[in-house]
Protein backbone atom coordinates (compact mmCIF):
# COMPACT_ATOMS: atom_id res chain seq x y z
CA UNK A 1 0.00 0.00 0.00
CA UNK A 2 2.91 2.38 0.64
CA UNK A 3 4.11 1.83 -2.93
CA UNK A 4 0.61 2.42 -4.31
CA UNK A 5 0.24 5.64 -2.35
CA UNK A 6 3.62 6.81 -3.56
CA UNK A 7 2.66 5.95 -7.14
CA UNK A 8 -0.59 7.91 -6.74
CA UNK A 9 1.25 10.96 -5.42
CA UNK A 10 3.78 10.80 -8.27
CA UNK A 11 1.01 10.54 -10.87
CA UNK A 12 -0.89 13.47 -9.36
CA UNK A 13 2.21 15.67 -9.48
CA UNK A 14 2.93 14.62 -13.06
CA UNK A 15 -0.65 15.37 -14.09
CA UNK A 16 -0.55 18.79 -12.43
CA UNK A 17 2.62 19.56 -14.38
CA UNK A 18 0.93 18.41 -17.60
CA UNK A 19 -2.10 20.61 -16.93
CA UNK A 20 0.10 23.64 -16.22
CA UNK A 21 2.02 23.07 -19.44
CA UNK A 22 -1.22 22.59 -21.40
CA UNK A 23 -2.48 25.95 -20.12
CA UNK A 24 0.67 27.57 -21.49
CA UNK A 25 0.14 25.76 -24.81
CA UNK A 26 -3.47 26.98 -24.98
CA UNK A 27 -2.48 30.59 -24.29
CA UNK A 28 0.27 30.59 -26.95
CA UNK A 29 -1.68 28.51 -29.45
CA UNK A 30 -1.39 30.96 -32.38
CA UNK A 31 2.45 31.10 -32.66
CA UNK A 32 2.70 27.36 -31.98
CA UNK A 33 0.18 26.54 -34.69
CA UNK A 34 1.93 28.87 -37.15
CA UNK A 35 5.10 26.89 -36.52
CA UNK A 36 3.39 23.51 -36.96
CA UNK A 37 1.61 24.37 -40.20
CA UNK A 38 4.65 25.83 -42.00
CA UNK A 39 5.52 22.52 -43.73
CA UNK A 40 2.03 22.44 -45.23
CA UNK A 41 2.38 25.95 -46.64
CA UNK A 42 5.39 24.78 -48.67
CA UNK A 43 3.40 22.33 -50.82
CA UNK A 44 2.86 23.12 -54.55
CA UNK A 45 0.50 26.14 -54.67
CA UNK A 46 -1.05 25.09 -57.96
CA UNK A 47 -3.09 22.46 -56.11
CA UNK A 48 -4.51 24.97 -53.62
CA UNK A 49 -7.45 27.34 -53.88
CA UNK A 50 -6.33 30.66 -55.40
CA UNK A 51 -2.76 29.35 -55.18
CA UNK A 52 -2.85 29.75 -51.40
CA UNK A 53 -2.67 26.61 -49.29
CA UNK A 54 -4.93 26.59 -46.26
CA UNK A 55 -6.16 23.78 -44.06
CA UNK A 56 -9.86 23.00 -43.99
CA UNK A 57 -12.07 22.75 -40.91
CA UNK A 58 -14.70 20.10 -41.60
CA UNK A 59 -16.64 20.09 -38.32
CA UNK A 60 -18.00 22.52 -35.79
CA UNK A 61 -15.84 21.17 -32.97
CA UNK A 62 -12.59 20.74 -34.96
CA UNK A 63 -11.28 24.11 -33.81
CA UNK A 64 -11.75 23.23 -30.14
CA UNK A 65 -10.16 19.79 -30.47
CA UNK A 66 -7.19 21.20 -32.37
CA UNK A 67 -6.61 23.72 -29.58
CA UNK A 68 -6.87 20.89 -27.04
CA UNK A 69 -4.50 18.55 -28.89
CA UNK A 70 -1.87 21.21 -29.47
CA UNK A 71 -2.13 22.32 -25.84
CA UNK A 72 -1.61 18.76 -24.61
CA UNK A 73 1.37 18.23 -26.91
CA UNK A 74 2.99 21.44 -25.73
CA UNK A 75 2.11 20.60 -22.13
CA UNK A 76 3.77 17.18 -22.39
CA UNK A 77 6.95 18.80 -23.77
CA UNK A 78 7.07 21.66 -21.27
CA UNK A 79 6.29 19.46 -18.28
CA UNK A 80 8.70 16.68 -19.35
CA UNK A 81 11.24 17.58 -16.61
CA UNK A 82 8.45 17.23 -14.03
CA UNK A 83 7.01 13.87 -15.10
CA UNK A 84 10.44 12.46 -15.93
CA UNK A 85 11.61 13.38 -12.43
CA UNK A 86 8.50 11.81 -10.89
CA UNK A 87 9.16 8.62 -12.83
CA UNK A 88 12.80 8.66 -11.78
CA UNK A 89 11.95 9.37 -8.13
CA UNK A 90 9.59 6.38 -8.05
CA UNK A 91 12.02 3.94 -9.70
CA UNK A 92 15.37 5.15 -8.30
CA UNK A 93 15.07 3.69 -4.77
CA UNK A 94 14.96 0.18 -6.27
CA UNK A 95 18.15 0.59 -8.31
CA UNK A 96 21.77 -0.09 -7.46
CA UNK A 97 24.29 2.72 -7.65
CA UNK A 98 25.68 1.45 -10.96
CA UNK A 99 22.19 1.18 -12.46
CA UNK A 100 21.45 4.74 -11.39
CA UNK A 101 24.56 5.93 -13.22
CA UNK A 102 23.36 4.21 -16.41
CA UNK A 103 19.97 5.85 -15.99
CA UNK A 104 21.55 9.31 -15.71
CA UNK A 105 23.51 8.68 -18.92
CA UNK A 106 20.39 7.35 -20.65
CA UNK A 107 18.25 10.34 -19.73
CA UNK A 108 21.01 12.79 -20.68
CA UNK A 109 21.28 11.29 -24.16
CA UNK A 110 17.59 10.44 -24.68
CA UNK A 111 16.27 14.01 -24.68
CA UNK A 112 18.73 15.41 -27.30
CA UNK A 113 18.21 12.36 -29.52
CA UNK A 114 14.43 12.72 -29.38
CA UNK A 115 14.67 16.44 -30.16
CA UNK A 116 17.05 15.73 -33.05
CA UNK A 117 14.60 13.20 -34.49
CA UNK A 118 11.73 15.66 -34.14
CA UNK A 119 13.73 18.42 -35.81
CA UNK A 120 14.60 16.14 -38.73
CA UNK A 121 10.92 15.17 -39.08
CA UNK A 122 9.91 18.84 -39.16
CA UNK A 123 12.47 19.63 -41.86
CA UNK A 124 11.44 16.70 -44.08
CA UNK A 125 7.69 16.80 -43.48
CA UNK A 126 6.95 18.98 -46.48
CA UNK A 127 8.83 16.64 -48.84
CA UNK A 128 6.35 13.82 -48.31
CA UNK A 129 3.44 16.25 -48.63
CA UNK A 130 4.79 17.58 -51.91
CA UNK A 131 5.22 14.10 -53.36
CA UNK A 132 1.70 12.88 -52.67
CA UNK A 133 -0.19 16.13 -53.13
CA UNK A 134 1.80 16.70 -56.30
CA UNK A 135 0.36 13.46 -57.70
CA UNK A 136 -3.12 15.00 -57.78
CA UNK A 137 -4.31 15.82 -61.32
CA UNK A 138 -3.66 19.36 -62.41
CA UNK A 139 -7.35 20.24 -62.72
CA UNK A 140 -8.16 19.28 -59.12
CA UNK A 141 -7.96 21.08 -55.79
CA UNK A 142 -6.64 19.31 -52.71
CA UNK A 143 -8.55 19.97 -49.49
CA UNK A 144 -6.66 18.75 -46.42
CA UNK A 145 -8.51 18.68 -43.10
CA UNK A 146 -6.92 20.30 -40.10
CA UNK A 147 -7.38 17.14 -38.04
CA UNK A 148 -5.78 15.03 -40.74
CA UNK A 149 -2.75 17.29 -41.00
CA UNK A 150 -2.23 17.46 -37.24
CA UNK A 151 -2.39 13.66 -37.03
CA UNK A 152 0.24 13.43 -39.77
CA UNK A 153 2.51 15.96 -38.03
CA UNK A 154 2.13 14.17 -34.68
CA UNK A 155 2.99 10.81 -36.21
CA UNK A 156 6.05 12.16 -38.01
CA UNK A 157 7.46 13.92 -34.95
CA UNK A 158 6.81 10.97 -32.65
CA UNK A 159 8.10 8.26 -35.00
CA UNK A 160 11.31 10.12 -35.85
CA UNK A 161 11.94 11.00 -32.21
CA UNK A 162 11.40 7.46 -30.90
CA UNK A 163 13.38 5.85 -33.73
CA UNK A 164 16.40 7.94 -32.80
CA UNK A 165 16.20 6.36 -29.33
CA UNK A 166 16.69 2.78 -30.61
CA UNK A 167 20.52 2.97 -30.89
CA UNK A 168 20.60 4.24 -27.32
CA UNK A 169 18.84 1.06 -26.18
CA UNK A 170 21.56 -0.93 -27.96
CA UNK A 171 24.21 0.86 -25.91
CA UNK A 172 22.29 0.31 -22.66
CA UNK A 173 21.79 -3.40 -23.40
CA UNK A 174 25.49 -3.72 -24.18
CA UNK A 175 26.43 -2.00 -20.92
CA UNK A 176 24.12 -4.37 -19.06
CA UNK A 177 25.81 -7.39 -20.66
CA UNK A 178 22.71 -8.50 -22.54
CA UNK A 179 23.91 -7.62 -26.06
CA UNK A 180 27.55 -8.09 -27.01
CA UNK A 181 29.44 -6.45 -29.85
CA UNK A 182 30.08 -9.86 -31.41
CA UNK A 183 26.33 -10.47 -31.69
CA UNK A 184 25.78 -6.98 -33.14
CA UNK A 185 28.51 -7.53 -35.74
CA UNK A 186 27.12 -10.94 -36.62
CA UNK A 187 23.64 -9.48 -37.19
CA UNK A 188 24.81 -6.35 -39.01
CA UNK A 189 23.19 -7.20 -42.37
CA UNK A 190 19.88 -8.10 -40.79
CA UNK A 191 19.97 -4.91 -38.73
CA UNK A 192 20.57 -2.75 -41.80
CA UNK A 193 17.79 -4.51 -43.67
CA UNK A 194 15.48 -4.20 -40.66
CA UNK A 195 16.16 -0.45 -40.34
CA UNK A 196 15.11 0.19 -43.94
CA UNK A 197 12.04 -2.03 -43.64
CA UNK A 198 11.02 -0.31 -40.41
CA UNK A 199 11.52 3.13 -41.96
CA UNK A 200 9.40 2.16 -44.97
CA UNK A 201 6.55 0.87 -42.78
CA UNK A 202 6.68 3.37 -39.89
CA UNK A 203 6.68 6.65 -41.82
CA UNK A 204 3.12 7.94 -42.28
CA UNK A 205 3.63 9.07 -45.88
CA UNK A 206 5.72 5.98 -46.82
CA UNK A 207 7.39 7.86 -49.66
CA UNK A 208 11.02 7.05 -50.61
CA UNK A 209 12.41 10.41 -49.50
CA UNK A 210 10.92 10.26 -46.01
CA UNK A 211 11.97 6.61 -45.67
CA UNK A 212 15.60 7.47 -46.50
CA UNK A 213 15.47 10.54 -44.25
CA UNK A 214 14.59 8.25 -41.34
CA UNK A 215 16.68 5.19 -42.26
CA UNK A 216 20.05 6.80 -43.05
CA UNK A 217 20.47 8.84 -39.81
CA UNK A 218 19.25 5.83 -37.80
CA UNK A 219 21.83 3.67 -39.54
CA UNK A 220 24.57 6.17 -38.64
CA UNK A 221 23.44 6.16 -35.01
CA UNK A 222 23.51 2.35 -34.98
CA UNK A 223 27.08 2.44 -36.29
CA UNK A 224 28.01 4.81 -33.45
CA UNK A 225 26.31 2.46 -30.98
CA UNK A 226 28.28 -0.47 -32.41
CA UNK A 227 31.57 1.42 -31.99
CA UNK A 228 30.70 2.20 -28.37
CA UNK A 229 29.81 -1.46 -27.79
CA UNK A 230 33.13 -2.52 -29.33
CA UNK A 231 35.21 -0.34 -27.00
CA UNK A 232 33.12 -1.36 -23.99
CA UNK A 233 33.55 -5.08 -24.68
CA UNK A 234 37.24 -4.59 -25.41
CA UNK A 235 37.77 -2.82 -22.07
CA UNK A 236 35.68 -5.48 -20.34
CA UNK A 237 37.77 -8.30 -21.82
CA UNK A 238 40.96 -6.66 -20.57
CA UNK A 239 39.66 -6.48 -17.00
CA UNK A 240 40.86 -9.31 -14.72
CA UNK A 241 38.39 -12.12 -14.19
CA UNK A 242 37.79 -12.63 -10.41
CA UNK A 243 36.74 -16.24 -11.05
CA UNK A 244 39.79 -17.23 -13.10
CA UNK A 245 41.67 -20.20 -11.65
CA UNK A 246 38.83 -21.31 -9.36
CA UNK A 247 37.91 -24.96 -9.41
CA UNK A 248 34.30 -26.14 -9.43
CA UNK A 249 34.29 -26.92 -5.72
CA UNK A 250 36.09 -23.75 -4.62
CA UNK A 251 34.17 -20.81 -3.20
CA UNK A 252 34.09 -17.66 -5.31
CA UNK A 253 35.51 -14.42 -3.84
CA UNK A 254 32.87 -12.24 -2.23
CA UNK A 255 33.66 -8.83 -0.80
CA UNK A 256 31.42 -8.88 2.26
CA UNK A 257 32.71 -5.51 3.45
CA UNK A 258 31.61 -3.88 0.19
CA UNK A 259 28.18 -5.53 0.43
CA UNK A 260 27.77 -4.29 4.01
CA UNK A 261 28.70 -0.76 2.92
CA UNK A 262 26.09 -0.86 0.14
CA UNK A 263 23.41 -2.09 2.55
CA UNK A 264 24.25 0.59 5.09
CA UNK A 265 24.21 3.26 2.37
CA UNK A 266 20.83 2.01 1.16
CA UNK A 267 19.39 2.08 4.67
CA UNK A 268 20.56 5.66 5.22
CA UNK A 269 19.06 6.90 1.96
CA UNK A 270 15.74 5.15 2.55
CA UNK A 271 16.12 2.78 -0.40
CA UNK A 272 13.61 -0.01 -0.85
CA UNK A 273 14.95 -3.53 -0.47
CA UNK A 274 15.19 -5.68 -3.59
Amino acid sequence: MDHLRELRNRLVKAMLGLVAGAIVGWIFFDPIWDFLKKPFTRIPPEHCINHHCDLVVHGIFDGFFIHLKVALIVGAVISSPIWLYQLWAFVAPGLYKRERRWTYIFMTAAVPLFLAGGALAYLTMDKGLKIFIGLAPGDTTVLVGIQEYLGYAQAMLLIFGLTFELPLFVVVLNRAGVLTHARIRKSRRMLIFGIFVFAAVATPSQDPFTMLALALPTLVLFEVAEVLAYFHDRRKDRAPDPYEGLSDDEASPIDLDEIDRQIDSGDRSGDRTH
